[in-house]
């Protein structure tokens, strides 16, 4: 029987994706699947938080401990410097909604290179451990996350080519699709974490910036949209897609002909 899709096509490269998609989506509405893909939903918060973090130290800020509570929300939590000026403050605070789609993108764009498939799972797994080591302070995050980081680090030792790269979609899509899973956040000034009122990250951008938090929503999802459109566009390149030239055994000659003059 002829399969409908080539192998190394860019039709199997699409298929793949959506069915990551259609993993991340669908899996929540299944029997347990909600307890199946709950690690990965922390995953997510770890993503946001320590996109605020991150986005702090390299603003010469300090991170000092992130937070992740039971239902999927999150707090990082650093120590500002008196004269930090609001730009600063407006960075930090998108640096978190950003993250998710930044690392989903760098995750399908890692997903297209088959020597990057082991090597990346190893890296992420072992930044999701340090990360922990360093920064996480709550009992959700000191059980989900290295969850995580360990089924990562066994699909990379065991798994497939196949599977290695399936992760890496899977992962990538999580990300990119997170930022629709914030839409509501994203859309409102203030929010509710762990029971205390407190600005939303657009929230907080609107205080330092001025103009409407729903303007600072619509720039983040469109960089967001930009990035992993960017990362599809990337992954999903004919030339990428070829596959490899078949390399002949020693003991072939090869002769090319030069163009005729």
């Amino acid at each position: 029987m002829q399969a409908l899709v080539k192998p190394g096509s860019q039709g199997e490269a699409i298929g793949r994706l959506v069915v990551a998609g259609l993993v991340v989506i669908m899996l929540p509405a299944l029997p347990f699947g909600t307890y199946l893909i709950y690690p990965f939903a922390i995953l997510t918060t770890w993503f946001h938080e320590m996109g605020h973090g991150l986005t702090a130290m390299l603003l010469g800020q300090h991170f000092e401990q992130l937070v992740i509570f039971p239902n999927g929300s999150g707090v990082a939590e650093s120590r500002m410097a008196g004269d930090m000026s609001r730009f600063t403050h407006a960075a930090i605070a998108a640096g978190g909604p950003l993250a998710p789609s930044a690392v989903g993108a760098l995750l399908i764009v890692a997903s297209a290179h088959a020597r990057a498939w082991r090597p990346v799972l190893w890296l992420s797994a072992a930044v999701i451990l340090l990360s922990v080591a360093i920064w996480v302070r709550s009992p959700t995050g000191f059980w989900a996350l290295p969850l995580v980081a360990a089924i990562l680090g066994l699909v990379a030792w065991r798994g497939s080519p196949g599977f290695a790269r399936f992760s890496l979609q899977f992962l990538g899509v999580l990300g990119a699709l997170s930022m629709l899973r914030d839409f509501n956040y994203l859309f409102t000034e203030q929010g509710v974490i762990n029971g205390r009122a407190m600005l939303s990250d657009t929230g907080q951008i609107e205080a330092a910036l001025g103009l409407p938090h729903w303007i600072w929503a619509g720039l983040i999802l469109a960089i967001s949209a930009i990035m992993v459109g960017a990362a599809l566009k990337y992954a999903l390149a004919p030339s990428r897609l070829r596959p490899p030239p078949r390399k002949l055994p020693a003991n072939v000659l090869q002769f090319k002909r030069g163009p005729r003059r």
